[in-house]
């Protein structure tokens, strides 16, 4: 799988959403008011003052809100290499390998379900370019396979089943494809880029599109998005499009983003893209950065595939807000991929590798509780089933999470602030604790440090803290520190740095009637949207 993210280091892009479209084309107001919008320009002249409020008043868009509020997505990596024991297939095998004798979207749905995710994502075509729809541009599909007689459709499966139990749809087409790159197909075949009407009929179409797109293709951009086009408007709502830059093995290749992109948000508005909107943390481990920013500072204009390293451990500090080359401040939140397996795919050698609870736990406070969406990918076995012990897994950690945080032991607790912006109720201490999301605290404009400090009541017992800053007014606090009263002062328990939408603290087991928070840097007025304190059982999660 890493290789198949060769180019999330080297291609990273964001380019003109329709709801950015009054905001790229304004110019840069020279007045400190600053409207909050999911992305803001950087003027030249820009001082160091200005950049730091323009970051504060970046936020995410409505369909960045509902994707993170999600907090948790399931990856579904199953095909030709399920069948082939390999991660990256050739492209050369013949349909008739593909041929699960038990395949189950509901199961798997379920089982996702179980484990609190809110989401599936089907990896519909990977590198070796078999497609898991019976689409009607390429014979190598699952219409080609002996599973249900040629008549079978994993991604209306996949759909049908998502709707069923409640869960968001959405899909990964590779850019890259081996078997379109065989001599006399498309992939890197050197044509030239014609105006091409998309959906381009075919013989026999049984479609009456009443619109279509015009854009400059070559043959493989143009039949990557005809396929882009049958996903995007055969399976009712699509909530993620999956695209990576996975390389061109070895051709000149082209591929068309800008346009990729544009037939997304023409078709699917409502959808988030991985690699344009929503970015790589930088590993496949599924942990996200000690200080993960959503707001990061980009280079290069909408139209055009920025370059970018999303390895690196700083991308949105101040320093890089105010290192050269910035012209644009975006809201480009990390969703950190991993997989329940050492490999993306099922191999029998590995079903006695399965992660346990206490590795996926992990891997949810390094992810949910830093700022990011987990992505966690389960492969079906060759019956088209998760195995029992994924299953099993899976639903033991979606219980002891559901456990952890079932109660809220500060929900409803008295509250005060050492500031509250105008002096108000609509933004005082109390709506940290309200268990709403959106309500909440936020110190008056011009302070970026305050203290919240909340009563329990009574003494409880604790060892998990949840913070979340509010999404109405962006990501702003640098660092904060969290404190217990021990009935004559002050201990400091602990100190992060960024919060974002959520940060969840793993401290030693305290008691303590009232608590503090800190905060201790920020670009702007500090809020709080979201304050929790829980009790793990840690001893149950390492059984």
């Amino acid at each position: 799988m890493a290789e198949r993210r060769f180019n999330r280091c080297g291609v990273t892009a964001l380019v003109a959403l329709p709801w950015f479209a009054s905001i790229a084309a304004a110019s840069p107001q020279p007045s400190p008011v600053i409207t909050p919008s999911s992305i803001i320009p950087v003027a030249a002249g820009d001082s160091p003052a200005v950049i730091l409020a323009k970051a504060a008043n970046v936020i995410p868009s409505a369909q960045h809100l509902a994707w993170q509020r999600g907090e948790r997505i399931g990856f579904i990596h199953f095909g030709m290499n399920t069948f082939t024991d390999q991660e990256w297939g050739t492209g050369t095998e013949s349909p008739s390998l593909f041929n699960p004798t038990a395949l189950d979207a509901r199961q798997w749905v379920r089982a996702f379900k179980s484990a609190g995710l809110t989401e599936i994502v089907l990896v519909v075509k990977h590198h070796d370019g078999f497609v898991l729809y019976p689409s009607r541009y390429t014979a190598h599909s699952v219409k080609a396979s002996p599973w249900l007689g040629g008549r079978g459709d994993v991604m209306r499966a996949v759909a049908n089943a998502a709707k069923e139990f409640g869960l968001k749809v959405g899909f990964y087409l590779s850019p890259a494809d081996r078997y379109e790159r065989q001599p006399g197909r498309s992939f890197g075949n050197g044509s030239p880029s014609v105006t091409t009407q998309i959906p381009t009929l075919v013989s026999g179409d049984d479609r009456h599109p009443t619109r279509f797109l015009t854009y400059q293709l070559d043959d493989y951009n143009r039949y990557f998005m005809n396929q882009m086009y049958e996903l995007l408007t055969e399976y009712g709502p699509i909530d993620e499009v999956w695209l990576d830059g996975a390389p061109a093995a070895g051709t000149q290749q082209p591929y068309a983003f800008a346009a990729w992109y544009d037939i997304v948000h023409r078709l699917q508005p409502n959808a988030v893209i991985f690699n344009q909107n929503v970015r790589w943390p930088g590993n496949e481990d599924g942990f996200a950065r000690e200080s993960e920013w959503s707001v990061i500072p980009l280079a290069n204009d909408y139209n055009v595939q920025p370059s970018g390293d999303l390895t690196n451990a700083d991308l949105g500090s101040r320093s890089r807000l105010f290192a050269p080359g910035v012209n644009v401040l975006a809201w480009y939140p990390a969703e950190a991929d991993v997989s329940i397996r050492p490999g993306w795919f099922w191999h029998a050698s590995q079903d006695t590798l399965v992660k346990t609870v206490s590795e996926l736990t992990n891997i949810y406070y390094g992810s949910v509780g830093r700022n990011a969406v987990l992505m966690l990918n389960v492969p079906p076995d060759r019956r088209g089933l998760f195995t029992d012990t994924d299953v099993q897994r899976l639903k033991a950690f979606g219980d002891h999470i559901g456990r952890t945080f079932r109660t809220n032991l500060a929900r409803g607790a008295g509250a005060t602030a050492s500031s509250v912006d105008n002096g108000g109720r609509a933004f005082g201490a109390r709506n940290a604790v309200d268990a709403s999301p959106d309500t909440y605290w936020k110190a008056a404009d011009g302070q970026t440090t305050a203290e919240l400090v909340v009563d329990l009541g009574k003494t409880a017992l604790f060892n998990r803290v949840m913070l979340g800053e509010s999404m109405a007014v962006g990501q702003r606090v640098e660092s904060f520190a969290f404190d217990i009263w021990n009935g004559s002062a002050w201990d400091q328990v602990a100190t992060a740095t960024t919060i974002g939408y959520k940060r969840l603290l793993r401290i030693s087991t305290v008691r303590a009637q009232k608590v503090r928070i800190r905060i201790l840097e920020s670009r702007a007025a500090p809020s709080i949207a979201t304050f929790g304190l829980f009790l793990e059982d840690v001893i149950s999660v390492s059984r």
